[in-house]
């Protein structure tokens, strides 16, 4: 009987695993489609094949995210989960195209590409780093404010050493902000950069502090992926002793 239950179990997994290499090469083909439909001069042939495939892969996605909706329990936590959201957007944009004009079919061409998304669903590694993200949510979170309230400062520095000098590149502070997040950045486009004593020296510090915050969230991460690893083996540990 348990070799039964074995074998049928095993059965299921390739099934599983079979189906999830068919989803992932129809979500690859599909962004290859839209590659395809932007060049120019393509045969009357090929942009019906095109606009077939793309019937196809979207019926393909419809059948799947109406059957996790009926499978799901609740439907309602799957209907708004991450992954649930992420299954209508992959279809979403060719149901409404079908009632937009012509002209504005374009723009929800272009939502077509967050299918790519849909990888995370049949990606371990993937879902890993979603596992990693929830973990290291709340410390992302501060970061984040942390980063925004010194990019906030630091634009308003350099407007009040560079704007006498440099009236029309730095307007206002809206317009240091850019020159904020490309020093930030460490990227330096060299489009807008100061002039003054006073500015060189205050860009000094603020690309000392760019350098750290750039790190930072690479360790948050970094962490947390162990993290999410370590749960991941201890779970599947968990599983093969009770198959024991």
């Amino acid at each position: 009987m348990g070799a039964r239950l074995l074998a049928a179990a095993q059965r299921d997994g390739r099934l599983v695993r079979y189906c999830d290499a068919f989803i992932q090469g129809l979500i690859a083909l599909t962004l290859v489609a839209s590659a395809v439909e932007t060049l120019p001069n393509l045969s009357t042939t090929a942009q019906a094949w095109l606009h077939g495939f793309d019937l196809f892969s979207v019926a393909v996605f419809t059948v799947e995210y109406l059957l996790r909706i009926y499978f799901a329990r609740p439907r309602r936590q799957y209907i708004f989960s991450f992954f649930g959201i992420i299954d209508l957007l992959a279809i979403l944009p060719f149901y409404v195209g079908l009632g937009v004009d012509v002209r504005s079919i374009r723009a929800f061409r272009l939502l077509r590409l967050l299918r790519i998304l849909k990888v995370a669903r049949y990606s371990a590694a993937v879902q890993r780093f979603y596992v990693a993200l929830r973990i290291a949510k709340e410390e992302l979170i501060v970061y984040l404010s942390a980063t925004l309230v010194l990019l906030y400062l630091s634009a308003l520095g350099i407007y009040y050493f560079e704007h006498d000098a440099q009236p029309d590149k730095f307007t206002s502070v809206f317009d240091a902000l850019w020159w904020a997040v490309a020093t930030f950045t460490t990227v330096g486009y060299g489009d807008v950069y100061p002039v003054t004593a006073g500015g060189r020296l205050f860009t000094f510090f603020v690309l000392l502090i760019g350098l750290g915050i750039v790190s930072v969230p690479t360790g948050i991460i970094a962490a947390a992926l162990a993290k999410a690893r370590q749960m991941e083996d201890d779970a599947q540990k968990g599983s093969s002793n009770a198959t024991d």
